[in-house]
């Protein structure tokens, strides 16, 4: 995924576009994941989606359902992010 994307358009269940705020890229164990805020919405509305390679060879982007792995995400967030927080 191109490191210079500043926002996304994604679709939820219902066919609802929502347009996002790419906060940060990770590379974790040789996987990309982008955290990701709704515009409109805080950070505190962070998710994590990881970045996969469909049949067609596209990007594409999925919610990270492992606990273990949105563990891992999520303290990876948290390191880099550790002094905007405090």
């Amino acid at each position: 995924m191109d490191n210079n994307i500043d926002t996304i358009v994604l679709l939820d269940e219902d066919g609802v576009e929502t347009e996002f705020e790419v906060i940060t890229k990770l590379d974790i164990e040789e996987n990309e994941y982008v955290i990701v805020a709704p515009v409109d919405g805080s950070e505190d509305d962070a998710i994590a989606l990881k970045i996969v390679t469909d049949e067609e060879g596209n990007d594409a982007l999925v919610t990270v359902e492992d606990e273990e792995e949105f563990a891992m995400v999520a303290e990876a967030y948290e390191t880099l992010f550790a002094d905007d927080l405090n």
